[in-house]
């Protein structure tokens, strides 16, 4: 498998690792000091093509990869309101595209739980909802788009709630603001964004009644897990045509 590196940081140089172990060969590697390098002629006889980079960046480096005809797999997060955009064009060109808040097997297996426990939860009643995410000082948007797929996700199944607030003290990209915990209205889910240190990323989902407390929780150890789910994405997607996510890559495994 030929592919294109779109991004070069920490998770880039971890996705270079798994790739090269697996043994696909790097044609192409795209980073802030060669943007102007992802055309057609470097594009050229591109299998697939990984990216990770910016909010700034992402919808541009994607639609390049699709007018091209080069599938993709994206993961980054902070832009997702023009997704469905580059999912229809996807379709309309028929080429292949993969996108994840979030590529650890792991937190797509604690979607599924989330998904699950919200519909019981809805039924029983009684039950308030709050998620937490912790990431390191180096992600600057807020909520992570893993914690803005945790309460959708529930809220779509939730009919006591209809929005989800972030409070965000010190992180100045922060979507949906509220000022304190205390701002949220009973129908919003309010997810809690903290930054700290080099934590790679911690997820709770916590249901609350006056009685008892139930709680989801997955914390990611390294980037490699989150390096190898890209990977494992772009093995599936690389030949396919179509939008793919990560339902997809687990149901097929």
């Amino acid at each position: 498998m030929r592919t294109a590196i779109i991004g070069y940081g920490k998770m880039g140089r971890e996705i270079e690792k798994i790739l090269l172990e697996r043994g696909h060969e790097i044609a192409l590697v795209i980073d802030a000091d060669n943007r102007a390098d992802l055309d057609a002629a470097h594009l050229a006889d591109i299998d697939v093509s990984i990216e990770f980079t910016t909010p700034e960046t992402a919808y541009d480096n994607i639609r390049c990869c699709l007018m091209h005809g080069i599938p993709v797999v994206s993961g980054t997060t902070g832009w997702t309101e023009r997704l469905e955009e580059l999912q229809q064009l996807c379709r309309a060109r028929n080429g292949a595209m993969f996108y994840a808040s979030n590529y650890s097997l792991g937190v797509n297996l604690m979607f599924r739980l989330n998904r699950l426990l919200a519909e019981m939860i809805d039924r029983v009643g009684g039950y308030d909802l709050r998620i937490a995410e912790v990431h390191h000082t180096q992600k600057k948007d807020a909520p992570s788009g893993t914690a803005i797929t945790l309460a959708e996700e529930a809220i779509a199944r939730l009919g006591a709630k209809s929005a989800w607030v972030n409070y965000a003290p010190g992180i100045e990209r922060a979507a949906r603001r509220v000022a304190s915990p205390e701002e949220v209205a009973a129908d919003q889910v309010c997810i809690r964004s903290e930054r700290e240190g080099a934590v790679p990323g911690i997820h709770t989902v916590t249901y609350e009644s006056e009685d008892d407390t139930i709680e989801l929780r997955h914390t990611i150890k390294n980037r490699r897990t989150l390096a190898f789910g890209a990977v494992a994405a772009a093995e599936f997607l690389c030949g396919k045509t179509g939008v793919y996510g990560m339902d997809d890559l687990l149901d097929a495994r």
